[in-house]
C-alpha cells in the first residue's frame, strides 16, 4: 500500500507492540451480553500475524453516559475465546498497574488495557494536531514501553485522538490487516472502478451521502447516482418536487443546522448532473398503517414515504446487476418495517446476483448484509460506517494521514527490522 507500512514491511518478533483496534460491539442493555461478535473476530488476523511479538490492545467500548459504556474484560474473554489463547487484561489504561503489565509481558503474550475512553483525553483532544496529541497522558506514558504501534481500527480511522493519531511522531506506526484490507478494497472502487460505476447513496445520513455524490459526480468515479431513502427524498425536494410537509420536515429536523448546506449541495449536484442523479419513478407511502404505492407525479402526500415504489424497485435492481462496480450505503426505505423492507431487500439481492464488485458502506448496511447472510457474495462489506462514508466523500482520514507521516518521518524500507529502536 503507497505510503504506509504494514505488516509485511517490517519484523515485529520480539519486540512489545501497542495494537489499536476497534472491537465496540452492540450490547444487550441489562445483561451486557454481546449481540454481535464481528468486530472482535476481524481483528484477529493482525494478531495471528503477531504471536511471536508482545501485543498490547487498546480498545473502546461505547461512550461515558450511555448505557453500553463498559469494560473491556469481556471483550478479552471473547478475543482470547476466539484466539484460542489467553488474552490478559488489567484494569488501567496508562497508569503504573497498565505499565507493570506491559513489562511484564513474554513474548506470544496478549494484554488488553481497559476501555481508553475512561480517559477523558481521548475524546476532549479530537482537533488537537500530531504534536500535541504526542503529549497527551495515554501517548507519553506508553510509547517509552512499547516499540511500536499497529492501528487496525479502521471504524476508527476518521477520528482524531491520542489512541489512533498521538503515536504518529513518536512510533513507527504501521497498518493492521484489517486496516490495510480496508483500505485497499475501497481505494479499488475509487481509483480503478469497472465501468459502469454507480453508486446507491440512502439511508438518513443525507449530508454525508451528499458529499459522497458531490466526490464521486465531479470526479468522475461513478457514471451514475442512485437515490434512495431520505437521500432520494431531499434529492427530490432540490429538483422541485413537493414531497409533502410531513416529509419535508422530517428531513429538515434530522438535517438541523445542516439542512441548508446539504440542500444548497444537492441544488448545484442538481443542476450540474441531472443526466447522471436517478431520481426514484415512485415511492411507497404509510397509508393509516399501509403500504402505498404512488408515482411522484401523484405527490405531495402528507404522509411518510417509508420505502421505493415497485417500478423504482425493479429499475433498480436492473442497473445493479447490469453495473461492473457497485457503491452501496445506506437502506432504500424504513427496513424495520416489513412491508417497508422489500426496496432495501431486493437492492441487497441483487448486489449478491451480480457479477459486478459490490462494496458495501458500514454501519447499518453492514449489518444488514451479515443479517442476510449475503456478505459472502459481496465484493467487500466495510466494517467502517463514519470512516468509508468520508473516504467516499474524498476527505484524508486522520488515521491513514498518520500512518503516512510516520512512514514517512522512519523512513523504513521494505523487510527491514526494527533494529534501530
Amino acid at each position: 500500500m503507497t505510503g504506509v507500512l504494514t505488516l509485511d514491511d517490517v519484523n515485529l518478533d520480539g519486540r512489545t507492540v501497542l495494537l489499536r483496534v476497534d472491537i465496540n460491539s452492540p450490547l444487550d442493555p441489562d445483561t451486557k451480553a454481546f449481540l454481535d461478535i464481528n468486530r472482535i473476530k476481524m481483528v484477529v488476523p493482525t494478531l495471528n500475524r503477531l504471536t511471536k511479538a508482545k501485543v498490547v490492545i487498546l480498545a473502546h467500548q461505547s461512550r461515558p453516559g450511555k448505557r453500553d459504556f463498559t469494560s473491556t474484560h469481556g471483550h478479552s474473554r471473547e478475543l482470547a475465546r476466539l484466539l484460542g489463547r489467553q488474552v490478559k487484561w488489567v484494569e488501567d489504561i496508562h497508569g503504573d498497574a497498565a505499565l507493570k503489565a506491559i513489562g511484564e509481558l513474554q513474548p506470544g503474550e496478549v494484554l488488553m488495557l481497559d476501555n481508553v475512553r475512561n480517559d477523558e483525553q481521548e475524546l476532549s483532544m479530537k482537533k488537537d494536531s500530531f504534536d500535541s496529541l504526542a503529549g497527551s497522558q495515554l501517548v507519553s506514558r506508553l510509547s517509552g514501553v512499547v516499540d511500536a504501534f499497529v492501528n487496525d481500527a479502521f471504524a476508527c480511522a476518521h477520528r482524531n485522538s491520542p489512541s489512533i493519531t498521538g503515536f504518529t511522531h513518536v512510533l513507527p506506526c504501521i497498518a493492521g490487516v484489517l486496516m490495510e484490507h480496508e483500505l485497499s478494497k475501497l481505494n479499488q472502487a475509487l481509483e480503478e472502478p469497472k465501468r459502469p460505476c454507480i453508486a446507491v447513496l440512502g439511508g438518513i445520513k443525507v449530508d454525508d451521502s451528499i458529499l459522497v455524490a458531490d466526490n464521486m459526480l465531479r470526479n468522475e468515479i461513478c457514471d451514475q447516482i442512485w437515490v434512495t431513502g431520505g437521500v432520494a427524498n431531499l434529492f427530490l425536494e432540490a429538483s422541485g418536487v413537493d414531497i409533502g410537509d410531513c416529509n419535508h420536515d422530517f428531513l429538515y429536523n434530522e438535517l438541523g443546522d445542516a439542512w441548508n448546506p446539504a440542500m444548497e449541495k444537492a441544488r448545484h449536484l442538481w443542476d450540474d448532473f441531472s443526466d447522471k442523479i436517478m431520481l426514484p419513478k415512485d415511492v411507497a407511502a404509510d397509508i393509516s398503517g399501509n403500504r402505498v404505492d404512488l408515482r411522484i407525479d401523484e405527490l405531495p402526500i402528507e404522509a411518510p414515504i417509508f420505502d421505493l415504489g415497485l417500478e423504482s424497485i425493479r429499475i433498480l435492481s436492473k442497473a445493479i446487476k447490469e453495473a461492473g462496480t457497485i457503491i452501496l450505503n445506506g437502506p432504500a426505505g424504513v427496513f424495520e418495517m416489513p412491508e417497508f423492507a422489500l426496496g432495501t431487500i431486493e437492492m441487497l439481492n441483487a448486489c449478491a446476483e451480480s457479477d459486478g464488485y459490490a462494496l458495501m458502506g458500514g454501519g447499518h448496511t453492514a449489518t444488514l448484509v451479515t443479517q442476510r447472510g449475503l456478505a459472502d457474495r459481496m465484493g467487500h462489506v466495510s466494517t467502517g460506517g463514519g470512516a468509508c462514508l468520508d473516504l467516499l466523500a474524498g476527505r484524508m482520514l486522520p488515521a491513514l494521514a498518520s500512518l503516512k507521516a510516520s512512514a514517512s518521518r522512519f523512513e523504513m524500507s521494505v523487510h527491514k527490522p526494527l533494529d534501530h529502536l
